[in-house]
């Protein structure tokens, strides 16, 4: 109970979450990220999936069931129906109060080349309608058609105008928009506002990266049992011990994960970014496709 006082008065607004803000877990923490990134360019997460103690006195601290929980001035607000309840009649703004920045249209760029493939789809867009960029809380991008809603902000970019939604704007100032022919034609967005994300590496790309960083970490995330059928020179199993190890590091360490085939190792490099890694690798493909790109000496499973 001290720790998660604590917690709470650690910020002026704190919110017990399942994930963290760049990567909510669940649908109901991804709606109240949502809304808050509406109004707060920075508040407090903490992800109650790290720390089962929290997950279950954050409940009996605020004698509510659920995740997630919202903390305003060190005072419980309620959860995911009551912020969105407040947020419909505006009472979730007067909460909120001096915490709740004025927003200002984003500063976006669009290149000429993109630019020029816009105006030519936009050709025959109807009246009322506008090129939309959504920017979700994974930064993941989109660029749409639709029509201008009456909260959203306008920006106008090398003649294009682009409609975005108050969270997207946010999330916007400092995009670069192009379009690129290689090595698949179509939009590149660039955002200085993502957070790190797992990039993913190809089996061959691999050496070359731990080759130039002596200090980078190849980690092995399947079981022993597999392990002991084929295993990548150089790699680190997984467990316990080396959990602790790896999490003392100093947070730019550069961690590459792998496994069978990826899926599993992009799960723990997920939850290493979460810890505040912020050079975290996933092999695609894993070590079945190291043994067919780089290594077939290894077995096969």
């Amino acid at each position: 109970m001290q720790r998660i006082e604590q917690l709470v008065k650690s910020d002026r607004v704190v919110l017990f979450m399942k994930g963290s803000r760049a990567a909510p877990q669940c649908g109901f923490s991804a709606t109240v990220v949502g809304i808050l990134d509406q109004y707060l360019p920075s508040y407090t997460t903490v992800n109650v999936l790290a720390d089962p103690e929290i997950r279950d006195g954050v409940k009996a601290f605020a004698q509510w069931p659920t995740i997630p929980q919202l903390f305003v001035d060190g005072e419980f607000v309620g959860g995911c129906d009551i912020v969105r309840e407040m947020e419909g009649n505006g009472d979730l703004v007067r909460a909120l109060g001096t915490a709740v920045v004025a927003l200002e249209p984003p500063t976006i760029s669009v290149t000429d080349a993109a630019a020029a493939t816009f105006r030519q789809a936009l050709a025959d867009v109807n009246e009322g309608e506008a090129l939309r960029l959504t920017i979700d809380s994974r930064f993941v991008h989109d660029l749409s058609v639709s029509a201008v809603g009456p909260a959203d902000l306008t920006v106008v970019a090398n003649g294009i105008s682009l409609a975005l939604d108050r969270t997207s704007a946010r999330r916007a100032d400092g995009v670069v928009i192009d379009f690129v022919e290689a090595p698949q034609a179509g939009f590149k967005i660039d955002n200085p506002n993502a957070p790190p994300s797992v990039k993913q590496l190809s089996p061959r790309e691999v050496p070359d990266l731990l080759a130039g960083e002596p200090d980078a970490r190849f980690v092995d995330v399947r079981t022993p049992g597999e392990r002991e059928r084929a295993r990548i020179e150089g790699t680190v199993l997984l467990d316990a011990a080396s959990m602790a190890e790896l999490s003392a590091l100093p947070k730019s360490t550069t961690l590459v994960f792998h496994c069978h085939h990826g899926q599993r190792s992009y799960q723990a490099a997920m939850r290493f970014l979460e810890l505040g890694f912020t050079r975290v690798y996933n092999v695609a493909g894993g070590i079945d496709a190291w043994s067919t790109d780089v290594d077939p000496s290894i077995p096969r499973y």
